[in-house]
């Protein structure tokens, strides 16, 4: 596959960016340093951590993260408490500069959030002057109290449009708005945001979530000073939020924006399935936390393979591929039914499939204690393929299609046919 080049490179309103993989406006983006890390291991861009011009002094809790651990599985969720950036304008603005001095092919995002029109207006033309390509407007941020900032303006359209149409008429740069998933339907605010001006959507931000409780204390996590908030999750327990958002936002006909997904990702296949669904870049965050910048190799190699594997040239041409099949429940044809088919030479018989299917399916398995495998009853089986979720061997329990009653009926037909023209020949 080496000898093979892909065009990893999008064009995401009208700017180039080498591949579709981005540092999302969080911790992991918080000084030229780090970023400069990021740029030399791989990232095409930055949203930069979110901006402000000083008239709040930003103090982070302490601490101001919790993991969200499942059984064995390390950081499933991560629930965090921190604010804007807690740098100064001046030295965020410098930043800037120095990343584009040293790294000019690299897309600067300038995340940006304030508190009155005149402030998102000084932000933006500031961000624009000191080298940023585009802006992020953060319409999204769970952790805000103040009316009209962060998530806040997220779930109020008339700030969405004002405040995007007063950044759009202070820069030239493209503007994205930031949605919060802390709302019911966000194709309306962001319809909002494009009648405002904004060029694109970034979708989703952190979801308001408690991520564990304390059993000692009763206090939920993280705990600063005796006490615990509802605030911002994020990582691979998020994702299915993140893609279905994204889903939404790319199927509404009225919106028609390129789309920035995040939210959960930290493999090439995250990475994918979001562009599938019609993100034209990925941000990323907790997968950083996690694992490093370094992960950005391996989204660039996997995708890479793939895309060889399949022959395709461009991964433009994967954006939305897969919206074309998602449909409402109800296109579903019921017609078409099957049961699971189970691999028993590679059975371990473990039985974990009898108590599931017993406990929460169809009752379909009887199970024969002398050779210690499970046995399908097909006509009780409920397709749910529970067992397979479950059973510890890759690949060993997978869905069969079985003929639909209209097709059984159909061969029954012909069948009854061929043997009357049995007969009729051996008659003759």
């Amino acid at each position: 596959m080496a000898g093979k080049k892909v065009d990893l490179s999008v064009d995401f309103c009208v700017i180039k960016f080498e591949n579709p993989f981005l540092l999302s406006s969080s911790p992991v983006s918080n000084s030229a340093e780090m970023v400069a890390k990021a740029f030399e291991a791989g990232w095409s861009g930055v949203a930069y951590k979110t901006l402000n011009s000083d008239r709040v002094r930003i103090v982070h809790p302490s601490p101001r993260m919790n993991p969200y651990h499942y059984g064995s599985k390390r950081l499933v969720g991560l629930q965090n408490v921190e604010q804007i950036s807690d740098r100064s304008l001046k030295d965020n603005l410098l930043d800037f500069l120095y990343l584009k001095k040293n790294y000019p092919d690299k897309i600067i995002i300038s995340s940006i959030m304030g508190f009155s029109n005149e402030e998102w207006a000084y932000l933006a033309k500031a961000s624009e002057d000191n080298g940023a390509d585009m802006l992020e407007l953060n319409f999204s941020c769970p952790h805000m109290t103040i009316e009209g900032s962060g998530h806040k303006v997220g779930q109020a359209n008339h700030l969405i449009e004002k405040f995007t149409e007063t950044v759009k008429k202070a820069v030239s740069i493209p503007v994205l708005a930031k949605m919060t998933p802390n709302i019911t339907d966000m194709t309306e605010p962001a319809l909002f945001a494009k009648q405002g001006g904004a060029d694109a959507i970034a979708a989703i931000n952190t979801v308001r979530g408690i991520s564990q409780i304390g059993l000692d204390d009763w206090t939920a996590r993280p705990k600063v000073a005796g006490i615990g908030a509802i605030s911002g999750t994020s990582g691979p327990a998020v994702k299915p939020i993140g893609l279905r958002f994204i889903a939404d936002l790319a199927k509404c006909e009225q919106l028609g924006l390129p789309l920035s997904g995040q939210g959960g990702i930290e493999t090439w296949i995250d990475a994918l399935e979001y562009l599938l669904l019609g993100s034209t870049t990925v941000q990323v965050t907790t997968g950083i936390i996690h694992y490093g910048y370094r992960i950005v190799e391996e989204m660039i190699e996997g995708l890479s393979d793939y895309m060889v594997e399949r022959d395709i040239e461009r991964v433009a041409d994967l954006i939305g591929k897969a919206l074309p099949t998602l449909q409402d429940t109800d296109k579903f044809d019921l017609e078409s039914q099957g049961v699971a088919s189970y691999d028993l030479d590679r059975c371990v018989g473990c039985g974990q499939c009898l108590i599931v299917c017993n406990d929460s399916a169809g009752q379909a398995l009887e199970w024969d204690s002398q050779l210690r495998r499970p046995r399908l009853i097909e006509d009780k089986c409920l397709s749910c393929m529970v067992c397979s979720f479950v059973c510890p061997v890759s690949g060993l329990i997978s869905y069969k299609p079985q003929p639909s009653d209209w097709q059984r009926r159909e061969t029954a037909v012909m069948g009854e046919q061929l043997e009357a023209e049995l007969k009729l020949a051996a008659f003759k």
